[in-house]
């Protein structure tokens, strides 16, 4: 997002003339969806995956730049705290044995990463949310030093114009407050991209919209923030009050959050792009000298620069995405649901999942969200995030009779979704030992009832009976939680607690 950003005064005629870059590129999109001039289908699918920096004793490392330095890579770049990075895997086609070769490209880019980081007392993690993160550590200071952060940060602290308000009640009770966006470098997600062609759009995103707390309750992966247990997956609560603008009135008033679920099912992409420039102000007025009429007049393709930037300052969680690549548009669905880690082979596994069942059901011809309410979705959203493997869900019931029936998120995966996924995936000519392999593990934590955040919950709980004071229990929980995740066996597959000393 905003690669180009640079740091500087903001002034009033900015924002009226950014808002009327906005509104022509949202003419030039509509005019490059009639003339169909999109990419034609080419099954490419992308993997970003933000990270955590932490020592040997499990407190997180501010050493972002020092630790990019030498890994000396393009494929890593800094996030929004000191102690984050992020990976970007480059795009690869849907078919045969992708997903054995984004494991591999995986293990081998993490290890060289971790290897890197250890030259400075520094590791790689990837989890959710680091246990040991306390508020200390997520304040202004220590958030990376690029332009387009502190631009973002300073033009979210002026529109919220007082402090954000960060209020969780989970297993416990966090009520804190920051001046900063600095709390929200606590999340760390992966990002699944699926390019598509405008006529697929409306069915992915739906398809996308509708299975997020299913991807919640199999990966949640954050159970804890500045040491209080919470959600089992905290990361949209936390992301969601860190980056909220309103202040309690307008909040009050219905206003819409930056961050959010959305609030309808849609028939095309073009609603959704229109629908960040209707109900969010630009955070970054900052506009290119690209005129995109001219350029669409010209039959040339436009950037859409302030359109792209625009949306990357609204946080759908599954969000919109116009690209050119070699001078040819496209679109993607970029699913920013699911917590980073805990193994490379989870990613995946969450991964193949996604893919699978998004197009199984997108090509379904009674598709599931024309018998979902989308409040349904939403509140499955919630649910999800706050019991994780344990969530039950709302779903519509087989058969002609219909309505809805709240079933454990376990059973509808093994029951119904899991075959849906392994159909998408043949439709995609996955390699059958790659499907096979990669929805295993989705079964197995079904069967075990086993993820991410129910691991590091058992692990902490254990740590207290063993005597250990909260601090010092989540230390040891993310210390081992380091080795399991090096080691490479899936969640599912850990031992809870600490190996006999």
């Amino acid at each position: 997002m905003g690669e180009k950003v640079v740091a500087g005064a903001v002034d009033l005629s900015d924002r009226q003339a950014y808002r009327t870059k906005l509104n022509q590129c949202l003419e030039g999109l509509g005019r490059l969806l009639a003339e169909r001039r999109f990419d034609r289908p080419r099954n490419l699918m992308g993997l970003e995956i933000e990270l955590n920096l932490a020592g040997t004793d499990g407190l997180p490392r501010m050493m972002n730049q020092e630790v990019l330095q030498r890994i000396a890579s393009r494929d890593f770049q800094t996030e929004l705290g000191m102690f984050n990075l992020e990976v970007n895997i480059v795009p690869h086609r849907l078919g045969g044995r992708v997903f054995d070769q984004l494991s591999e490209e995986l293990r081998t880019g993490l290890a060289y990463a971790h290897r890197k980081a250890g030259e400075v007392d520094a590791g790689i993690v990837m989890i959710g949310i680091l246990p040991t993160l306390g508020e200390h550590d997520v304040v202004s200071a220590n958030l990376s030093d690029v332009d387009r952060y502190t631009l973002l940060n300073d033009q979210m602290v002026a529109a919220r114009g007082e402090d954000f308000a960060l209020d969780i009640e989970g297993v416990d009770h966090l009520v804190c407050s920051s001046p900063s966006i600095a709390p929200e470098s606590a999340c760390t997600s992966v990002q699944l991209h699926l390019q598509v062609t405008p006529d697929r759009f409306a069915d992915v995103w739906n398809a996308a919209q509708a299975v997020a707390a299913v991807q919640i309750a199999l990966g949640a992966n954050a159970p804890f923030l500045f040491g209080k247990e919470l959600w089992r997956e905290s990361r949209p609560p936390l992301f969601q009050q860190a980056t909220d603008v309103r202040p309690p009135e307008l909040a009050n008033q219905g206003v819409r959050p930056r961050t959010w679920f959305g609030e309808r099912w849609i028939t095309s992409a073009y609603e959704l792009f229109e629908e960040n420039l209707r109900y969010f102000p630009p955070l970054l007025p900052i506009c290119d000298d690209e005129e995109p009429l001219r350029v669409l007049d010209e039959g040339g393709v436009p950037e859409l620069a302030e359109l792209v930037l625009h949306n990357g300052t609204v946080y759908r969680w599954n969000r919109p995405v116009y690209g050119t690549v070699d001078g040819v548009p496209h679109l993607r669905v970029e699913n920013r649901v699911l917590p980073a880690g805990p193994t490379v082979t989870d990613v995946i596994a969450n991964s193949a999942f996604y893919y699978g069942l998004v197009r199984a059901l997108a090509e379904e011809s009674r598709p599931v969200w024309s018998k979902l309410p989308f409040e349904a979705a939403a509140e499955n959203f919630t649910e999800a995030c706050r019991h994780g493997i344990e969530a039950e869900l709302l779903w519509p019931r087989p058969g002609r009779a219909g309505g809805l029936a709240k079933i454990p998120a376990v059973q509808l995966v093994r029951e119904e979704l899991l075959p849906l996924a392994a159909a998408g995936l043949d439709a995609w000519q996955i390699e059958p030992a790659d499907r096979d392999r990669y929805l295993g593990v989705i079964e197995e934590r079904c069967k075990r009832r086993v993820n991410g955040a129910s691991w590091q919950v058992a692990t902490y709980r254990r740590a207290l009976e063993a005597g250990l004071g909260r601090d010092a229990a989540l230390a040891a929980t993310t210390r081992r939680y380091a080795e399991l995740m090096h080691a490479g066996e899936p969640v599912h597959t850990w031992p809870v607690g600490f190996p006999a000393p």
